[in-house]
């Protein structure tokens, strides 16, 4: 139901009843009432329902609806709306917020927290706590003095902590994505050059980026400097590059759902290629881009800044790559195949041919 779900009405119980009385199945009844049939299946049970068909057979009249009452049903749900739910283990009059307390003081982590009071208490589960509960207590108290000072006291010290949901992604939805499953099919098939997979290698901190590119086919390798990040930078980078590149050799370009790729619309005017995005944590569908991006960790370590390389560095890089021989091409090299018109290995394999036209 997510979370739009609401609480059975009187009215609704009221049906299930008259239902149950009538001979009605719990699916027809979740139907009258636009209910789940779990939803009916759990109210029944909640309130001691059971269903006469399995019941052994009694003398005397049978127990109309099982025994389900919706005035009952009604008066039990409202009592336990009202009844509190269980005492938070952090309650700041808890027996546990004061050693939580002095060891957040002490600098230690929640996690090491849970750690400590675990060992401290290993037969009494009630001492214990999560370091998700730790930190759920520390956000959930009220703005003040003693709010900011404990949180003060976490590595990170972040006033606000950051979703943590997992199989969710959050980085936003890129505007008219076309999905890689739409992908024609002799993209797969990797036989006709001229379908690209892209991606970014980041610098120190996140602070610098390069924009990479690989043929398919032929493991073709282009690299582009980019200004930042950026979905701007990222156009005018990738764009840059890709015109380089005879048309007939620039069709269709792969990418993860990055926020640098959310103006692809752009780009696909600028280069005439199409664009296509993988599934969010898939990076298998990317796999020979990935792969590339590893041996380029040979000439940007992590943790470089990759702002001071110009076009024509990241040229020479790239064409470093590209005379080398590659098993997968049975030892040819990816430039050989590219290029076969104008590429002669043995005249070529040492020296350093500028990309651009």
């Amino acid at each position: 139901m997510g979370t739009n779900y609401k609480h059975l009405s009187c009215e609704e119980r009221t049906m299930i009843q008259l239902s149950l009385e009538h001979g009605c199945t719990l699916r027809a009844i979740a139907r009258s009432v636009q209910r789940a049939p779990s939803s009916i299946s759990r109210e029944l049970k909640r309130n001691g329902w059971s269903n006469p068909a399995m019941a052994p057979r009694k003398r005397g009249r049978p127990v109309l609806a099982g025994g389900y009452r919706a005035p009952c049903a009604q008066q039990r749900a409202d009592a336990l709306t009202r009844t509190a739910r269980c005492p938070s283990r952090l309650a700041q009059d808890g027996p546990l917020w004061g050693h939580v307390e002095r060891l957040l003081r002490q600098h230690h982590s929640p996690e090491q927290i849970a750690g400590i009071l675990c060992r401290m208490h290993p037969d009494e589960p009630t001492l214990q706590v999560s370091h998700e509960t730790i930190y759920t207590a520390l956000y959930a108290m009220p703005r003040g003095e003693l709010r900011s000072e404990l949180i003060a006291c976490l590595r990170q010290a972040r006033k606000s902590r950051r979703p943590r949901a997992r199989g969710e992604d959050r980085r936003g939805t890129i505007p008219n994505m076309v999905s890689i499953h739409m992908r024609p099919p002799e993209i797969d098939e990797r036989v006709i050059p001229g379908h690209w997979e892209g991606d970014l290698i980041k610098g120190a901190r996140n602070a610098s980026a390069v924009g990479t590119l690989v043929e398919r086919t032929t493991l073709f390798v282009a690299l582009a400097r980019m200004e930042s990040a950026t979905a701007d930078a990222a156009v005018t980078g990738f764009g840059t590059v890709l015109n380089r590149i005879d048309a007939q050799r620039r069709l269709s370009l792969t990418y993860d759902q990055g926020r640098e790729m959310a103006q692809h619309e752009r780009l696909s005017e600028m280069t005439g290629i199409n664009v296509y995005f993988a599934d969010p944590h898939s990076p298998w569908q990317q796999g020979i881009n990935e792969n590339t991006n590893g041996l380029l960790r040979q000439y940007f370590p992590k943790g470089t800044n990759l702002s001071g390389f110009t076009q024509d560095q990241l040229d020479a890089v790239a064409w470093q790559l590209n005379t080398r021989p590659r098993k997968s091409l049975d030892w040819k090299c990816p430039a050989e195949l590219f290029m076969p018109e104008s590429f002669n290995f043995f005249e070529h394999h040492h020296q350093l041919v500028a990309l651009r036209t």
